[in-house]
């Protein structure tokens, strides 16, 4: 069983985390011998908070609930407050799971962060384009590994920037192997392009067709 949680804090980028929040909660395209998957909102209390977008949210559980095991995933959103001490613990967790094999998903904002950690000096990542990362941490070290692309998966390692919602869910969701081939890509490719027939492809693709 897979256990995943989505840090959450106040001006969270909510868009960034619809797609891959949508699809794990509601296993709605999920293949029939798919793994379990728990899906869980973690926050530094359970206090609520508000994102971006005005949603209030009331965590599901705190930091020190997250099992540190391989079969954890941490998604990072995008936020205005990265920079708050309070939020350095959400970050020594991410480094504990990325060194017991766990994966840590971050996209946006929550990159900055991850480089103030030293977590992206030596790993394939990217973040909101080159020169991001060195503007808001000047102690990035991790220019020679960083990779111009939307979003980039390097093992139990993925970084996206704010544009590439869609494509870091995609990964996520690959790394998870909760969907059939042919329904992953017939669900990205109708949510990238809206083309009516990659709609009628993905429905095909699920179990009760078939």
């Amino acid at each position: 069983m897979f256990n995943v949680y989505l840090y959450v804090m106040d001006t969270m980028a909510d868009w960034e985390v619809g797609h891959i929040t949508t699809e794990l909660n509601s296993k709605r395209f999920f293949k029939k011998d798919a793994p379990e998957v728990s899906f869980k909102t973690v926050g530094i209390s359970k206090e609520a908070v508000k994102s971006m977008g005005g949603l209030t949210i009331v965590p599901d559980c705190v930091i020190d609930d997250i099992v540190i095991d391989e079969n954890s995933v941490l998604l990072l959103p995008g936020s205005d407050v990265w920079s708050e001490p309070e939020h350095l613990e959400i970050i020594n967790t991410a480094y504990e799971l990325i060194s017991c094999e766990g994966s840590v998903c971050a996209i946006c904002g929550a990159t900055v962060a991850l480089a103030h950690a030293g977590i992206l000096d030596n790993r394939p990542h990217t973040s909101n384009g080159e020169g991001f990362l060195e503007m808001f941490c000047p102690t990035y070290k991790g220019k020679d590994f960083y990779v111009d692309e939307p979003s980039v998966c390097d093992g139990n390692l993925i970084t996206a920037a704010p544009t590439a919602s869609l494509l870091w869910a995609k990964q996520i969701i690959e790394k998870l192997g909760v969907f059939k081939t042919e329904t992953l890509e017939a669900w990205f490719n109708y949510f990238s392009t809206g083309d009516a027939e990659q709609f009628f492809i993905l429905m095909q693709s699920l179990p009760q067709c078939e």
